[in-house]
């Protein structure tokens, strides 16, 4: 196994152990029993399972991120919430391991590295997109921070729900999601659907 191979390996075996133990749980020799190799060549490619760790999180955060900007590219604000609430659902079913590493507390994280300074990213992104349509609006535009953590908020804990029940299906979570942002308690569609087409 080349130097990359072995690495790869190694991320992939950390990044399983880490979803299903959680960081403190995860032991170094666990890591190296699982890869089949010893504990020296972990750390000569890590220095320890703290490195690991990281580089997970890492590409995990990067993942998520990237799929959320992408919905937010494009489209009518109704569609925007729709395909941001989507992007979010679809990497929770795609990446359920990596999702569970996200959302847990971990003594690694930095500021920088936590599942919290990842929705505030995606929060100012969607405070970008509200300060241009309460603008044109008319509404005050300093509003616009507190509603985007607040949309944010909303799908990503609904998300860690739904990562555990897993019904109902992703759509119509999304769906209703999309339903309470858009329309507000007081005018919530009967029978909410998606507007925009999934392959």
């Amino acid at each position: 196994m080349t130097g990359k191979e072995r690495r790869r390996q190694l991320l992939d075996v950390g990044r399983e152990l880490f979803a299903e133990k959680g960081f403190e749980a995860t032991s170094i020799e666990e890591i190296a029993h699982r890869a089949g190799v010893s504990k020296p060549v972990v750390y000569e490619h890590f220095g320890g399972k703290e490195g690991i760790y990281a580089v997970v999180v890492d590409r995990e955060m990067e993942l998520l991120l990237d799929r959320i900007v992408s919905a937010l590219s494009a489209g009518h604000p109704k569609e925007l919430l729709e395909q941001a609430a989507c992007a979010l659902l679809d990497y929770i079913q795609d990446s359920s391991d990596g999702f569970r590493i996200l959302v847990r507390d971990s003594p690694v994280a930095s500021a920088t590295g936590t599942f919290s300074s990842l929705l505030n990213d995606i929060a100012s992104q969607v405070e970008d997109i509200f300060g241009q349509q309460f603008g044109a609006r008319g509404y005050d535009t300093a509003l616009a921070a507190l509603y985007s953590q607040a949309l944010v908020g909303m799908v990503a804990l609904t998300g860690q729900w739904w990562l555990e029940v897993r019904t109902p299906p992703k759509d119509e979570v999304a769906a209703h999601l999309v339903n309470l942002a858009w329309n507000g308690l007081s005018h919530l569609e009967l029978h909410p659907g998606l507007h925009i087409r999934r392959d």
